[in-house]
């Protein structure tokens, strides 16, 4: 804070006659003059000592509240009827994604289940359960990450088919698909390991005609006796 010099001292009458007299034939300024221009000096002296108030600091936005167990950054491994790949997740993409996928891997939620959808060149998608009841007792909608990471080829998001409608559904990006950042698609995570060698291998020749609403209700029942080359994750471990 800078330092600011107090203002000039007014003299008294008396003082002035005084003054007066040892200065001769030196005239004396009007009383009111000096008086009037010390008060000026004074006044913007003070007023140059005025400093302009610090603006607003805004508040930093609050971090989601961490829900389960999850490290900032962590390693999933799914073993696949193709093969092994590994997830890299960052809950600094998006935090809330990244605290449920951690709850269902530790669960053993995707064990066993399909990746029912696989469009080439665009998503390999999984994440309805193996069994009906294990799909029902998870059915719950995830509140919106804000979108911190392109959806870049290999990038993991959970589906979503509207505002807070995130639930157990992941897909995996074939390709860079950049126009579902816009759409609210937030990724939590990247393939590190087994991309070429899985993703780009599971069976794709179904495209998108199994019913996500039958497996909801049959489960692998459903996609064993209607698809039956589906490729499958075995399970799905943290690292």
């Amino acid at each position: 804070m800078s330092r600011c010099p107090g203002a000039p001292k007014l003299i008294s009458a008396n003082e002035e006659r005084r003054d007066e007299s040892r200065r001769g034939s030196l005239k004396a300024a009007p009383r009111k003059a000096i008086i009037s221009q010390l008060l000026t000096v004074a006044v913007l002296l003070l007023a140059g000592c005025s400093t302009a108030p610090e603006p607003k600091k805004e508040a930093a936005t609050p971090k989601p509240a961490r829900t389960s167990g999850a490290p900032d950054v962590y390693k999933v491994q799914f073993v696949t009827s193709k093969g092994p790949l590994v997830i890299e997740v960052h809950r600094e993409w998006a935090p809330i994604g990244a605290d449920h996928f951690y709850e269902l891997v530790k669960a053993g939620y995707y064990n066993d289940a399909r990746f029912f959808r696989v469009v080439p060149q665009f998503v390999a998608q999984f994440g309805l359960a193996a069994a009906p009841a294990v799909t029902k007792r998870w059915d719950k909608s995830l509140d919106d990450d804000p979108v911190g990471h392109t959806n870049s080829r290999g990038t993991v998001a959970f589906a979503t088919a509207g505002k807070n409608s995130r639930d157990t559904q992941v897909y995996i990006n074939l390709r860079s698909n950049q126009i579902l950042d816009d759409k609210g698609f937030a990724a939590f995570g990247q393939v590190v390991e087994g991309m070429e060698s899985v993703v780009d291998k599971l069976y794709s020749r179904y495209g998108e005609a199994p019913d996500q609403d039958e497996i909801r209700r049959r489960g692998n029942s459903y996609l064993k006796s209607r698809f039956p080359r589906l490729d499958y994750i075995k399970t799905a471990t943290i690292l």
